[in-house]
């Protein structure tokens, strides 16, 4: 069942071509040498290689190198490859190059707020070219886990909870990264679709923790994203830490075998992460490195992340007949494609590429674009945009001058001095009239001892903007929170604020969702900035003085309380179905079950924010859906149609969204699933028409075999601006015959 209605090949070459200069390449290698494709090792940073790289290379014992160093370091490296390596076979060079390269961009989940696939596809594109200027030629992005936990701290790296947005933006990625197929093409380089699968899932939201998915789950929510990905030509993909329902990741034969290559029949090669393939001894899967091997090849998981299994066992596993040749034969035919693919062969390593875009004007505006249409405004009491005359302006906050902060977790190339903080950009846009006291040493800092001062510093400032939230190390991998709240004394400075009776607009940068009913109806204002890159800044300035109005939603819903966690628009209806207007229990209230229902006594059923939620400066309106039938049978295709009209003032754009509910089915289907978005760009008065079509593809699911099934009845279909705002109609799906 496609995500996508766009699939391009993985190769670009003519197949038969590429297929005869991967054989010649191939039947130069011994089997050491052959081995040693199937390695990546890691170096250091730096301009030097150290000397177990160089042994490596001049003995044909690697294949891929993963943080290479500085462009120096890499054109040293590949020189060698090319004058004392046995078969002058090119490296490709591996680094996360995740939400950009030196031009950050907003971490992932805050570029998904953009519901933007060409804004995406375009900062994969920027990030791609500035890492291949120094010698990269392999990302490991996107990451595509559906992730429905925000005490996972990687949530920051991903796309969602959804998994059609998930899709979209991801194949955006890939196609940013690569092109419409892997090429030779400058500036292109490999993408990585990761972490296969199901390592948002993890148990209590702890990293590399074990993971339980119902196969029916599995097909309908964790494996569509990779499917798009496929079908968008990734050239690689990643295995996962965490085990599937008992069987580790990386030793997965029905995920790795079955499915990835034999159903989806994916071309490239497959990695695995940074010593998932040895973690499975500590995981009671594998007694030693000779089990991972075995385990790991028999399951054809083609190049081994760091850890040595392969070095050290794989050559003895196949002299002893225990691993068949021809595993590793088409291991290695897999990554050569993938070299060949990218001209690796052809380049001349006289020298990296030197291009002066890295940082260049055209690559900041982008960054900023990027960053303004992930902005989500979550609460506006008529205080933005903040109309700034000659006033003083209060800026507070540990956040509103931390530009390591800012750029949020993987961003390992970011060059912070580049950085524009919020602090700089109202500053230079206001100069005297903004009053800056920090509040708090940092984020995570308890000590109150700055709140007195900043309070007496702000006299006579009646707007108060507030940048609080996380440090960048409080997401990202291994960096989970059992508390998703403010953390450090951010709180009390809001309400020491509060008390002293000024208008808050809360500007909120973060990795991942945080509960902020403490602080919620003490501010004015709350504007989600995620981590927002290199330019968030003036693209925070931008929005908060009225000069853009914000256009972001909600990628992932936003609990009340952890105790909701985990909590996700798309969950299956229940029995006795909760009553959002239900909430606690009268004293004296019977032990008796008639009339109970799914709710909480304590808080209630519905989130703080709601998936797809984001407010504008401006108004719209979305008309009834208009659909061209209201019956139809397999084959066939529908359209619905709305008209999106700007009501307000003020230039903005809105995210018309298109979910459907399956009303009966042979397996219980979410209250609602989305299989269509659209951003709209509208000048005050202006009205423009959204058509989705809605056909097989869109009122299909899988079984728990991975079968797909396309059943009869009833869909309700539902168009709005968010999840908890739309206007449906029912349509049929009449008999189908077989």
């Amino acid at each position: 069942m496609p995500v996508l209605a766009l699939s391009s090949q993985l190769f670009a070459q003519n197949k038969n071509e590429l297929d005869k200069k991967v054989e010649e390449i191939f039947n130069q290698l011994t089997l050491e040498e052959k081995i040693g494709q199937m390695i990546q090792i890691a170096s250091t940073n730096g301009d030097d290689v150290p000397d177990y790289v160089i042994e490596a290379i001049k003995e044909g014992r690697v294949g891929s190198i993963l943080n290479a160093g500085t462009p120096k370091a890499i054109e040293k490296i590949q020189k060698i490859v090319a004058k004392e390596s046995p078969n002058k076979i090119p490296l490709i060079i591996g680094r996360d190059v995740i939400h950009g390269y030196k031009t950050i961009f907003p971490i992932p989940l805050g570029q998904a707020a953009s519901w933007n696939r060409d804004l995406v596809e375009k900062g994969a594109n920027i990030a791609g070219k500035e890492a291949y200027d120094e010698g990269i030629n392999w990302t490991f992005a996107p990451m595509i886990d559906i992730s429905r936990d925000p005490r996972w701290g990687r949530i920051a790296e991903s796309l969602g909870e959804d998994p059609y947005l998930t899709a979209e933006l991801g194949a955006a990625m890939v196609v940013g990264f690569q092109g419409n197929e892997l090429s030779d093409e400058e500036g292109r380089i490999a993408a990585c679709a990761k972490h296969f699968i199901g390592y948002g899932a993890t148990e209590n939201g702890k990293d590399y923790n074990a993971v339980s998915i119902p196969d029916y789950q599995l097909w309908n929510t964790y494996l569509p994203p990779f499917k798009a990905a496929v079908d968008a030509g990734v050239g690689t993909f990643m295995t996962a830490f965490n085990d599937i329902n008992g069987i580790p990741a990386s030793a997965n034969q029905f995920l790795l075998k079955e499915v990835l290559r034999e159903q989806w029949k994916f071309d490239g090669f497959v990695v695995s992460d940074w010593e998932s393939m040895s973690q499975m001894i500590n995981q009671g899967y594998s007694e030693n490195l000779r089990d991972v091997a075995l385990q790991s090849a028999s399951s054809q998981l083609d190049m081994e992340m760091v850890s040595t299994s392969y070095q050290k066992h794989l050559k003895e596993l196949i002299e002893s007949g225990e691993v068949d040749i021809e595993v590793v034969n088409n291991a290695v035919k897999n990554i050569l494609k993938v070299k060949v693919a990218l001209g690796l062969f052809d380049k001349d390593y006289k020298g990296v590429p030197k291009n002066t875009a890295i940082l260049s004007d055209t690559h900041k505006a982008e960054a900023k674009k990027m960053a303004i249409e992930s902005l989500v405004l979550l609460k506006n009491e008529n205080v933005l945009p903040l109309k700034i005359d000659h006033q003083k302006i209060g800026i507070v906050g540990p956040l509103a001058d931390a530009p390591a902060e800012q750029v949020g977790t993987w961003s390992l190339d970011a060059v912070i001095d580049q950085v524009e903080t919020p602090l700089n950009a109202f500053q230079k846009a206001y100069g005297d009239q903004i009053v800056f006291a920090q509040g708090l040493k940092s984020a995570r800092s308890n000590d109150t001892a700055q709140i007195s001062s900043t309070i007496e510093a702000l006299k006579g400032v009646k707007d108060v903007i507030v940048f609080a939230g996380e440090d960048a190390v409080l997401s990202g991998e291994g960096h989970s929170r059992a508390f998703i709240d403010l953390p450090g004394a951010q709180e009390e400075l809001i309400t020491a604020l509060a008390e002293a009776d000024k208008n808050i607009i809360l500007v909120v940068q973060a990795g991942r969702p945080l509960t902020l009913g403490a602080v919620e109806n003490k501010v004015k204002a709350i504007l989600y900035a995620w981590h927002p890159g290199t330019m968030g800044g003036p693209a925070i300035l931008d929005v908060v003085s009225g000069k853009v109005s914000p256009s972001g939603k909600l990628p992932v819903t936003f609990p009340r309380t952890l105790g909701q966690v985990p909590i996700y628009y798309s969950s299956i209806e229940s029995g006795r179905p909760a009553n959002p207007d239900m909430l606690g229990i009268p004293t004296g209230t019977p032990l008796d079950p008639v009339g109970l229902t799914n709710n909480y006594l304590d808080v209630s059923v519905t989130p703080a924010y709601a998936f797809g939620y984001g407010l504008s400066y401006t108004t719209f309106t979305i008309s009834k859906p208009d659909f061209s039938n209201l019956e139809l049978t397999k084959g066939d295709k529908i359209t619905v149609t709305v008209e999106v009209k700007n009501t307000g003032k003020q230039e903005g754009a809105e995210v018309v969204q298109l979910y459907i509910r399956d009303k009966v089915a042979s397996y219980m289907r979410p209250k609602l699933e989305l299989k269509g978005f659209e951003k709209v760009y509208l000048k005050p008065g202006e009205k423009k028409s959204v058509t989705f079509e809605i056909g097989d593809d869109q009122l299909s699911f899988y079984d728990k075999n991975g079968n797909v099934l396309l059943e009869k009845g009833k869909f309700e279909i539902f168009v709005g601006n968010a999840s908890d705002n739309l206007n449906s109609e029912i349509i049929t799906l009449k008999e189908i015959k077989q």
